[in-house]
């Protein structure tokens, strides 16, 4: 059995009390014909990405996950971090890949990096 991360990462705890607000909104809306009844189906797919997707630090990887599936990365591939202009951070891989770590933004980055044993620090100089 996998240990336990050192650190998970998540969406904001809103974007799951508003999925579930939503939820037993559409439940009579649904409930009023047949036809309509698949619209509670919206809601809970929210729900049930809100409560999975996020990123999971380890100390030898990333795990990234999704509604469906997820993927894990090695610290090893990962050349780089960087967030974009609205704070989302992703992951530059050594393969040229990008994959956004969900959850994560500039402000719990250095957290990510030092539960992965990457503390933030000086940027490295080339000397010549």
């Amino acid at each position: 059995m996998r240990n336990r991360p050192v650190l998970r990462v998540r969406k904001s705890g809103a974007v799951l009390v508003a999925a579930l607000i939503a939820v037993v909104g559409a439940v009579p809306l649904a409930g009023t014909s047949w036809a309509l009844a698949p619209i509670v189906l919206i809601p809970l797919a929210v729900l049930a990405w809100a409560w999975r997707a996020g990123t999971d630090v380890y100390p030898d990887e990333l795990r990234v996950r999704a509604l469906f599936g997820g993927s894990r990365v090695p610290w090893s591939r990962i050349s780089e971090l960087a967030p974009d202009q609205r704070g989302r951070v992703s992951a530059l891989l050594d393969n040229g890949n990008v994959i956004r770590l969900t959850g994560v933004n500039r402000e719990n980055l250095p957290l990510v990096l030092a539960a992965g044993g990457h503390p933030l620090g000086e940027p490295a100089t080339s000397e010549q």
